[in-house]
């Protein structure tokens, strides 16, 4: 606590810049509650996490409250849990360190399948047990699976960068960092706290804000996804960026990702924002792309892919990592190249970050002329390849002159800009955090089943967002091969292009199509001839 004390003396804020990136998942299961009444919902969910009431051991600590040190306010602490007739429920306080620091006295902790914090003064928890065996003996229940709950006090504690007291000027101090890279405020809307949190985050602009309601709770049953539940709302706050506003989101049901939140949060705060203010050109100077409309593709997209690669005999690489687990061990997508004459391919996925950044898995994309991007969620390739050896080397077969295709996520990872990115949901055209493709194609967006799913009109509200971009919009069944600046349509249907330098007459569309074999000059913005 001692730099952090000093921090503060200085007028600096100790956690500036210290929210951590890539973020990584919450070990254990959270419920947070914002305080008053807690919401049925939210308890049944903290006893089911914890093993279901008739096996769940709890350990309730007081030690926020004024009251913890009155014996007779014991059966209060404890009475919610009695009701619900738990296998057993322990009370653990001390205002003694040196107690909190006995192994004997966090004992109850180590055969607890859940920790519930009970409201008071956030300050007094972190005094009586940050740093101790206590706090050590509670993270590795976390990390056991068990799971950790609190209201008011027990919620602000949670995070790393925990709100101490002061409103509108909020104290900071460390909390347990349960939550990490985000600052929990609670009675958020009751005690108009929205000023206090907004400048903590504006102060720590790598970090993301959120105000839970009284009588609603926060609950992450897994290691990012959180869903609302009780009366209120949850207010995500994010700091003002060059290019942004601040953003103070209010949600009264349904899920929010950890890390979406965390990496808007952390673009937010780049010196260098995106997409940048000048388009950069659209060019492929070396190697080609295919890059397919989802709804399967036909054996031209298939021939031409393998042609592009240098033939059958040479080494496709399938990254299969969008789908949903189970990954499939051999995917619809190298089942067709094999069918349609490539004879080795090979098939390359994992979620572990490590992995893709090591040696051995990426070997094979040493000698591959060709890279495949399966259809799923796009934001999957981006959680596990983003600035590893991995997504240099995908980089490194385009640039020795191969190719790089997919279809439906496999295109828009392709883009500079990806459409649609946000893990909850393929609904959201710009979804912050996830905007960034992995850039083969620079200076455009690319969605695919565009006709079929009828969203011209969703890339038409993305170019009034960026009118730098050039948008691209490609059917299903219909693919768009790149070279240099020339794109040639193939496939089934169409590819529409939207250029916000072009100013179409009244009632005329804003983009131009291109049909199944018909050529665009990308550098020019035109459909040739």
């Amino acid at each position: 606590m001692r730099q952090v004390f000093l921090a503060l003396l200085l007028g600096v804020s100790p956690f500036a810049g210290a929210a951590e990136y890539p973020p990584e998942l919450v070990p254990g299961p959270l419920v947070i509650v914002g305080g008053g009444a807690l919401p049925e919902s939210a308890l049944a969910e903290f006893l089911k996490l914890a093993g279901g009431a008739k096996k769940a051991k709890i350990v309730v600590i007081p030690t926020a409250g004024a009251a913890a040190d009155d014996a007779k306010a014991a059966d209060g602490f404890l009475k919610v849990w009695k009701d619900a007739e738990v296998g057993s429920v322990t009370l653990l306080h001390t205002r003694d360190r040196k107690t909190a620091d006995d192994p004997k006295f966090c004992k109850p902790l180590a055969e607890a399948t859940g920790i519930w914090f009970s409201g008071g003064d956030q300050r007094k928890l972190m005094d009586a047990y940050g740093g101790t065996a206590t706090e050590k003996a509670m993270f590795a229940l976390h990390k056991r699976g068990g799971v950790i709950g609190g209201t008011s006090a027990g919620a602000a504690v949670m995070s790393e960068a925990m709100i101490a007291g002061g409103n509108p000027d909020a104290k900071t101090e460390k909390g347990f960092s349960f939550l990490p890279g985000v600052v929990v405020d609670q009675h958020f809307t009751e005690r108009k706290r929205l000023p206090r949190l907004a400048g903590v985050i504006e102060k720590n602009p790598t970090w993301a804000g959120l105000g839970i309601d009284e009588g609603t709770a926060l609950i992450l049953t897994q290691g990012r996804f959180f869903k609302v539940v009780g009366a209120g709302g949850v207010t995500t706050v994010l700091a003002k960026s060059p290019t942004k506003p601040a953003l103070a989101e209010v949600q009264k049901s349904g899920a929010i990702d950890l890390f979406q939140i965390r990496r808007a949060a952390h673009f937010r705060a780049m010196t260098e924002q995106f997409p940048p203010a000048k388009s950069k050109e659209a060019n492929v100077p070396q190697g080609s792309l295919l890059i397919v409309g989802g709804g399967g593709a036909g054996p031209e997209i298939w021939k031409t892919f393998i042609g592009l690669a240098g033939g059958p005999e040479s080494t496709i690489v399938v990254v299969s990592t969008a789908n949903e687990d189970p990954v499939p061990q051999d995917p619809g997508e190298a089942v067709a190249l094999r069918k349609f004459g490539a004879k080795a391919v090979k098939i390359l996925h994992t979620r572990d970050r490590k992995e893709a950044d090591s040696e051995a898995f990426t070997a094979i994309l040493k000698e591959a002329k060709g890279v495949w991007f399966t259809g799923g969620r796009h934001w999957r390739f981006v959680d596990s390849y983003e600035g590893t050896l991995s997504e240099k080397r995908f980089r490194g077969v385009l640039e020795r002159g191969g190719v790089i295709g997919g279809s439906s996520a496999g295109a828009s990872i392709q883009a500079e800009y990806m459409p649609r990115g946000h893990p909850l949901g393929n609904t959201v055209v710009a979804a912050e955090g996830y905007e960034r493709g992995f850039g083969y194609l620079p200076g455009c967006a690319v969605d695919q089943h565009f006709f079929a799913r009828q969203r011209p009109a969703d890339m038409t509200g993305l170019m009034k967002q960026y009118p730098q971009l050039l948008g691209i919009g490609i059917d299903e069944g219909t693919g768009l091969v790149v070279k240099g600046t020339t794109a040639e349509v193939i496939g089934k249907t169409k590819v529409a292009f939207f250029d916000t330098n072009a100013k179409p007459n009244e009632g005329e569309k804003d983009y131009v199509e291109v049909p199944s074999g018909g050529k665009y000059d990308l550098k020019n913005r035109k459909k040739l001839d």
